[in-house]
């Protein structure tokens, strides 16, 4: 254990060569005495190097909302039915879901969808925090949705939808649902702390989700225009907006784990999930061959993001996370999270990162320590 102040301990190990991880992540906490807790987990070719916590009620397997890094379990059980020859990323979503065609969509491919090029950010109505909980309702919805741009020609992020959408694919395709894939071919082989559905069995080890300071919404970023992308995207624009802390607050939620936001898990979890998809573990060959790990890392979207204005963003369903830690290698892919989490595998240098922590990032995303750890990650690996 590491002391940093009288009331924050740094818990866990370091492989030899990853102290300065530790150290980083020990400074972390020190700087900000307001964090309620974290946890930090990385693997380097398959082998957990990095194995970190502390904080209030925060323990080596609690498992915390981890919100949008959700996307990219849903995303990599899209990656491997794409590598199976089952999904077709260049054939029609209306193919395999006919009632999605409707308001002018019936020409959006599966790859523009899961790059967030659909224009279906938000639903005619809003919806409750119940009412994201399932995705097949939420999907049923935006089928006859209008788009907010012509479908195929911008991008914009797709925060609280894009995981039901691309789930309908996988149900119309498979007869299962992405939640089932994920806990048959990735959680359940690899015991993974990283569910989509929380078990019951399980709750007491959930910590929930508490707000930053000010509370997220509008205000984090400033006044937000109630017509603007954003606003509709984050469901700020409804009356009233969206609680996006009650979200994973909320049973129901958690217990369906919506593929867009419904996810919980530890670091170990996410950056498990991320060790198997691109290396060895345990002596299992990576789940993604090169040739999809080459794919699922290429950006896909030129320009700039409706939403976020982040430019050159997405990757096959995940974030293409070099532009912001340019330390990764190229291809380095992953999804951040509203409560400040980040997860990526980095194929080149062979790593897999995996941060969570329990306070509401503002205004949203990965929270900023993340690029301090990623570097001392990278600066550790590279002496190696």
């Amino acid at each position: 254990m590491t002391d940093i102040s009288d009331t924050v301990t740094v818990h866990g190990t370091v492989a030899a060569g990853f102290e300065g991880v530790r150290e980083e992540f020990a400074a972390v906490l020190a700087a900000d005495h307001t964090e309620p807790g974290s946890q930090l987990a990385v693997y380097h070719h398959g082998r957990r190097v990095v194995d970190l916590w502390a904080g209030e009620g925060i323990a080596a397997d609690s498992l915390p909302a981890v919100y949008s890094s959700t996307k990219g379990a849903a995303h990599l059980v899209v990656a491997l039915l794409i590598q199976d020859g089952t999904v077709d990323p260049d054939r029609t979503v209306a193919s395999y879901w006919p009632e999605f065609a409707a308001q002018g969509k019936g020409e959006l491919t599966v790859r523009e969808l899961v790059s967030h090029r659909a224009g279906l950010i938000w639903a005619d109505g809003g919806f409750t925090v119940e009412g994201l909980a399932d995705d097949r309702v939420v999907a049923e919805r935006l089928a006859g949705q209008r788009p907010y741009w012509t479908p195929g020609t911008e991008y914009g992020y797709h925060a609280l939808t894009i995981g039901a959408l691309t789930g309908e694919v996988v149900r119309r395709v498979t007869g299962r649902s992405i939640q089932q894939i994920f806990e048959e071919r990735v959680r359940a082989p690899y015991s993974l702390d990283f569910h989509l559905g929380l078990p019951e069995a399980l709750e007491p080890r959930y910590v929930s989700i508490r707000p930053g300071i000010p509370a997220p919404g509008p205000a984090a970023g400033g006044p937000l225009d109630p017509d603007s992308l954003r606003a509709l995207a984050f469901g700020f624009a409804q009356d009233p907006p969206l609680d996006l802390v009650a979200l994973p607050n909320t049973r129901a939620v958690r217990a369906l784990g919506p593929a867009s936001v419904g996810g919980v898990g530890s670091a170990r979890g996410l950056a498990g999930m991320y060790a198997a998809a691109v290396s060895e573990v345990d002596g299992r060959p990576p789940l993604l061959t090169p040739e999809t790990i080459a794919e699922v890392g290429r950006v896909q979207g030129k320009g700039t993001d409706l939403v976020t204005d982040e430019t050159d963003h997405f990757a096959l369903g995940f974030e293409a996370v070099r532009a912001t830690y340019p330390a990764l290698g190229e291809g380095a892919f992953g999804h951040s999270g509203a409560a400040g989490s980040q997860a990526y595998a980095d194929p080149v240098h062979g790593v897999a990162y995996g941060y969570t922590r329990r306070r509401f990032a503002l205004p949203g995303g990965a929270a900023p320590e993340n690029e301090r750890l990623s570097a001392a990650v990278s600066e550790a690996v590279a002496g190696l």
